[in-house]
């Protein structure tokens, strides 16, 4: 039975263990760092490109009011030489301020094409990490449910052998395993008690030799229960 005990403990280890669990975590803290940013990116760029409206507008509507002047002056409807210099002045300011708000809308567009590239990279990085993320649960869902099969077979094999063994044995057995590390008997080889390692006296030795077959041995240093084999150098 402690055969059984102990691979079952190894099962539930390995498949608390899975290397697939490490991963998980830190690609959904990925996603989630990944989906953060896209939110981030998103709403910047929505910013920006109501920035871009308003600079766009700017330069509208210079232009509209510098076709204005134009139109006038081109037609002649300005006699007056003083109101003549005046147009023709503001139609160089607005010709300066058209390049300044243009090269204001450029550097606007520029800053959002930035964004939204940023937006398509983050978006194809979380696709990727999602993919991953789709993969290793399946891959750990596969694993588990291999070791969850693997660990039911064992505890029917448990409890067939646990029913044919004397009750207060099994209760006395559950009770030196919790105190044990799970261990609650140890195969005794060459003399030797493979739980604690530690070799028996001559005294222990002279008792097992002889005991009955049957009869309940512990080791007196770590008091698991001794599990005699033709290789325990009695």
């Amino acid at each position: 039975m402690q055969a059984l005990d102990t691979r079952i403990d190894q099962l539930a280890h390995r498949r608390e263990t899975l290397p697939e669990h490490a991963a998980l975590a830190e690609l959904e803290t990925t996603v989630s760092t990944l989906r953060d940013q896209i939110v981030g990116a998103e709403t910047e760029a929505s910013d920006v490109a109501r920035e871009l409206t308003k600079a766009e507008g700017d330069v509208e509507q210079v232009r509209s009011r510098a076709a204005r002047d134009q139109q006038r002056l081109d037609a002649g409807q300005v006699n007056s030489p003083k109101e003549l210099e005046g147009l023709s002045h503001e139609i160089a300011t607005l010709a300066k301020r058209q390049s300044d708000l243009e090269d204001i809308v450029l550097d606007v567009m520029e800053r959002l094409e930035s964004l939204q590239s940023l937006q398509s990279e983050l978006t194809r990085q979380k696709a990727a990490a999602e993919a991953k993320v789709a993969e290793l649960t399946a891959s750990r869902a596969t694993k588990t449910g291999e070791i969850d099969n693997e660990t039911g077979t064992l505890r029917a094999q448990r409890d067939t052998q646990a029913g044919s063994v004397d009750a207060d044995l099994v209760m006395l057995y559950e009770k030196i395993r919790a105190q044990s590390n799970g261990v609650g008997a140890a195969e005794l080889k060459q003399r030797r008690c493979t739980g604690c390692r530690l070799e028996l006296n001559t005294v222990e030795i002279n008792q097992l030799r002889t005991a009955d077959d049957d009869e309940v041995m512990r080791c007196d240093e770590c008091r698991r229960i001794l599990i005699r084999t033709s290789e325990s150098g009695l």
